[in-house]
């Protein structure tokens, strides 16, 4: 199954600034994230960030909500989205979620489970998804994975919106995400 830009949301998770210093590749984690967020806007794909307890772990770095300003931003003490009750109606409405954030192993996990009990189609972006360890965010993955999320990468993402050298915006997401050294 592919991704279909008129069925997808992409949700990213608790990618927050009390939290991104905590995590196995905080540059990284966030330069990909960014990447992902500015090439989604630049697709007018629907976007939905959350923030586990802003209160105490501080809002979205700014940086991801800057590449996103359209995005629905929710708050949420659940670690997963779905039980917090926090995502929109027109995103539940969409059969397939598009998944990034931190961490892996916690919020990501728990919310992808959900969803996939709703009976989303869920896709994983592993590049743009982290946890304080590299062995959590594996484990976090491999269960993902094993529950029947599709693990992909941050150009399958792309791509797949795409479909075609002739999508409209082929040129510029060419020109400004896949050219040169990336994140």
């Amino acid at each position: 199954m592919l991704i279909d830009p008129r069925q997808a949301t992409l949700l990213v998770i608790d990618i927050q600034e009390k939290l991104i210093g905590a995590v196995s590749d905080p540059t990284g984690t966030l330069s990909r994230a960014r990447w992902l967020l500015a090439a989604c806007t630049d697709l007018k794909l629907p976007i939905v960030i959350s923030e586990q307890y802003p209160k105490g772990l501080g809002p979205t770095v700014e940086a991801l909500k800057a590449a996103a300003p359209l995005a629905n931003v929710v708050e949420k003490l659940h670690f997963s989205c779905v039980a917090g009750n926090c995502l929109p109606g027109a995103m539940l409405a969409r059969e397939q979620v598009v998944v990034c954030g931190m961490e892996t192993h916690v919020c990501v996990l728990q919310t992808v489970l959900d969803l996939l009990e709703l009976g989303k189609q869920v896709f994983v972006v592993e590049d743009a998804c982290d946890s304080r360890t590299t062995a959590s965010k594996a484990a976090g993955i491999a269960r993902m994975r094993d529950a029947g999320a599709q693990i992909v990468s941050r150009e399958m993402v792309l791509f797949e919106l795409m479909g075609s050298a002739r999508h409209p915006q082929f040129r510029h997401i060419s020109k400004t995400y896949l050219v040169g050294e990336q994140p």
